[in-house]
């Protein structure tokens, strides 16, 4: 029985050796397929040649020299990585137009300036007009925030946007969001393996909601967040921080870790240090379920009458370019009691 036992455990290793092998493999071979500085057919042989490899050193590992494969295989793997950490983000790319700027604030005692507010004009995507502006507010007029959420396909997946109102009815919005190049396509999982560096885009509601729910024909819906016009202001400096720290370090955007929801749970947490984590921070388009049970949205009405009267997509339509575009999308929109 002994003999069993020893063998069962002996198996049960090298199983689990022979998935982490294949695992490793399929992660050097992405990386060198996304990252490989080549032409796509030499880049495809060698992304296919490092996964080959990984099979061949499973393999080896019912032979007598198997350890002997490992070490050789764990020095390969070493040698990627060190490749791996040499790839750096930049601010200086052929970044398309909608990402051409870098938004950065400047704060003097209550007022907040920022430079590089993006207010485009959108016809299309591929037809707009491109204006950047400088603006200032006043933080002591920092009134609340809202949660925008834009849903293009399934329930589970939507974009984040967080828009900060004040007092003399204006509203700023940031988004973080890929910083795609020019020509440049998104994929998911691409945004593994440092192919995007991370944009946070601030802007007027005209362009960042506009864009996605009268160009794009997205489903927004905007939730009315209950939040304290202190620790709005408190969110606010997080995010003008956060500009900053960008313009002087760019970052790698990451689909699991660094996306436009996780990176805001991180500045809200900052804030509510007590928040508990939960899967539907990853799962993004189920952000609204857990702001409406951790407290954070109005709770006087079940989740569902209050997603519907979330939508904002007709009201957009009709409100068109109008100067006062934030008010008439959120007519009928409850506050949280």
């Amino acid at each position: 029985m002994k003999r069993i036992i020893r063998q069962l455990g002996r198996w049960t290793g090298f199983g689990l050796l022979a998935l982490a092998i294949l695992l490793i493999g399929a992660w050097c071979a992405l990386a060198l397929w996304f990252r490989f500085p080549a032409g796509a057919i030499l880049r495809d042989l060698i992304a296919g040649a490092a996964f080959v490899l990984a099979v061949a050193t499973v393999a080896s590992l019912f032979a007598a020299w198997r350890w002997r494969a490992l070490a050789g295989y764990a020095v390969l793997v070493a040698i990627l990585l060190a490749w791996w950490s040499t790839i750096q983000p930049s601010n200086d790319r052929d970044w398309a137009p909608e990402f051409a700027r870098v938004a950065t604030a400047t704060i003097e005692g209550d007022r907040l300036v920022l430079d590089n507010v993006r207010n485009f004009t959108w016809r299309s995507d591929t037809d707009f007009d491109q204006r950047w502006e400088r603006r200032t507010y006043d933080l002591s007029q920092v009134a609340s925030v809202d949660l925008i959420m834009s849903y293009w396909g399934s329930e589970a997946i939507a974009h984040t946007i967080i828009s900060f109102g004040f007092d003399n009815g204006s509203w700023l919005a940031f988004s973080i969001e890929i910083r795609r190049q020019r020509g440049q396509a998104w994929s998911a999982l691409a945004g593994f393996f440092k192919e995007y560096e991370l944009a946070l885009i601030a802007a007027d509601e005209r362009d960042i909601v506009r864009v996605r729910s009268n160009i794009r024909d997205e489903d927004v819906r905007i939730f009315r967040l209950r939040m304290t016009p202190a620790n709005a202001r408190k969110l606010l400096l997080e995010y003008a921080a956060e500009l900053n720290e960008l313009a002087r370090r760019p970052r790698f955007y990451n689909t699991l870790t660094a996306n436009c929801t996780t990176l805001v749970f991180a500045m809200v947490r900052a804030i509510h240090p007590g928040l508990p984590l939960d899967p539907r921070i990853l799962l993004s388009g189920f952000l609204p379920d857990y702001a409406y049970d951790v407290g954070a949205l109005d709770t006087t009405m079940p989740f569902t009458e209050l997603r519907e009267l979330a939508r904002i997509r007709e009201r957009a339509l009709r409100a068109g370019d109008d100067p006062d575009f934030s008010a008439k999308i959120r007519v009928g929109l409850p506050l949280p009691r």
